[in-house]
Formats: C-alpha cells, sequence, structure tokens
C-alpha cells in the first residue's frame, strides 16, 4: 500500500533478560536480642495452657503444663526494592479514510495508493493504511518484605531494634541457615520484570534493585508438656517485643488462600 522504502527488519528477544542491571550488594542484619529467656518464662505462664486446649473449651489444667526448654532462633525477612524501566518502539498501522476519488495521498513525501477497505459494505470511501512505529516507556517499581518462604510479610511483622556488630559469627554460633543468596532477585525479577512481547526497537532497558537486606530477628521457642497425656507443644515468642508470635491455624490459613 505504501510505496516508502521497508526499514530492515529488527529482532529483539522478549526473554526476561535485561540489557542493562545495577544490583546492589545484599546486607546481612541481625537484630539484638532486646527480651531476657527469664521474662520469656513469665510472659508464658498465661499462654502455656493454650496450645493444648481442644475445640476451644476443652481445657488442660495449667498446674499439669510443664515448661521443657527454651531455645533461641531467628526468623530471616528479605527487604528489598528496585524498578524495571523500558524506552522501546512497536509496529503499529492507522487507517485513514479518504475519499472514493482520490488516486494517491502524498504524505511526509511518501506516496500511498487508497485501496477499498476489507468492509465490503463501505462503498462511498476507499482507505490508506499507514505502517509505522510506536515508542513507548515503561516503569514498574516494587518494594517487598518477604518471609523466609518468599511470601510477602506484613511491615507489623518485623519490629525496629539495633542490629549486631557481627551478625554471621551469630548466625554461626546458633546454626541458622542463611537466605540462597539469589532467591529475593528471582522474586522481584518475577514480580516487576515484565519484557514487552511487541518490541521492534530497543531504545534503553534497567533493571535496578537498590535496596537488599535480610534481617534475622530473634525468636524465643517455649516447649511445653502435658505431664499427664505426655502430648508436647510450643509457643513462640518475639525477642525484640516478648510478643507471643501467631501461628494461623492449617484450617483458618486454608480459607485465607480461597479467599
Amino acid at each position: 500500500m505504501t510505496k516508502a522504502v521497508s526499514e530492515e527488519k529488527i529482532v529483539v528477544s522478549t526473554e526476561t533478560m535485561p540489557s542493562v542491571e545495577k544490583v546492589a550488594e545484599r546486607k546481612t542484619i541481625v537484630y539484638e536480642t532486646r527480651i531476657d529467656p527469664t521474662v520469656i518464662k513469665v510472659a508464658g505462664e498465661k499462654f502455656k495452657a493454650q496450645p493444648f486446649t481442644r475445640f476451644g473449651f476443652m481445657k488442660p489444667n495449667p498446674k499439669d503444663i510443664r515448661l521443657v526448654s527454651i531455645t533461641k532462633r531467628y526468623e530471616p525477612y528479605m527487604v528489598i526494592s528496585g524498578k524495571y524501566a523500558i524506552d522501546y518502539y512497536r509496529k503499529c498501522a492507522y487507517t485513514v479514510k479518504v475519499d472514493k476519488k482520490v488516486l494517491q495521498v502524498i504524505l511526509l513525501k511518501h506516496k500511498f495508493e487508497p485501496k477499498q477497505p476489507i468492509d465490503s459494505a463501505a462503498k462511498d470511501y476507499n482507505v490508506v493504511k499507514l505502517e509505522g512505529e510506536e515508542r513507548l516507556v515503561n516503569e514498574v517499581k516494587a518494594s517487598l518484605i518477604l518471609d523466609s518462604s518468599g511470601q510477602e510479610a506484613a511491615l507489623k511483622k518485623l519490629p525496629s531494634a539495633p542490629s549486631e556488630r557481627n551478625p554471621k559469627k551469630i548466625l554461626a554460633t546458633f546454626g541458622v541457615k542463611e537466605i540462597a543468596p539469589d532467591t529475593d532477585l528471582k522474586i522481584i525479577r518475577s514480580k516487576i520484570l515484565k519484557r514487552p512481547k511487541d518490541i521492534s526497537r530497543l531504545v534503553t532497558e534497567l533493571f535496578e534493585v537498590n535496596e537488599r537486606a535480610v534481617i534475622y530477628t530473634p525468636r524465643f521457642r517455649v516447649l511445653y508438656r502435658n505431664v499427664k497425656t505426655g502430648e508436647e507443644k510450643t509457643v513462640e515468642f518475639d525477642g525484640i517485643t516478648a510478643e507471643r508470635i501467631q501461628r494461623p491455624r492449617p484450617f483458618a490459613h486454608f480459607l485465607e488462600k480461597l479467599a
């Protein structure tokens, strides 16, 4: 339809591998423990019967529940912020109606010959199809707090505290298995790095991570035993606030997934 010189076809991969990457080095932060185990022992007295309660009302005698042990561990949270920006061209075509009598249209020194539209019902006009490119700029940003399973976590689950001076030593002392080096990157890539499939020419493309950290927060796990039945249960407390860590019940968690 146009007699203009056709442009050379440029092939751009749509795989999610950006042309430019800037990734910050990941920090390891271990929060200081602000609560003494004795405080946890006292706080746990009012919760110790709850894990053994059945059907919401069958509670054991608190005197039958004995503290077996208090162990300290660290819960990791990944903090990561980044953006994906792409400036690119895509192929486009515009259809313009022209008078039935027009034999030729000249636009920007290019000649176009009107054709009959595909719709045979349109008998009072012809069309000129203008082919070209459109330039677009997309930018996506994200700031995530993730738990050890890679699920997004609420900020309230991550209390503030001073950090230990030798985090690696603390983790080694407690035998903490560190989060794999690229776990957080894989997650943020999957959320923001969405390369368009209709790229014809690429101008610029950038995947940037400007903040990366894994924060290990202290927890106390208290083990209780029902001396009458021999049954054992654990209750977990935050090592910074002494608040009890509420774990979702399996059925409640199932309902949350369905919601």
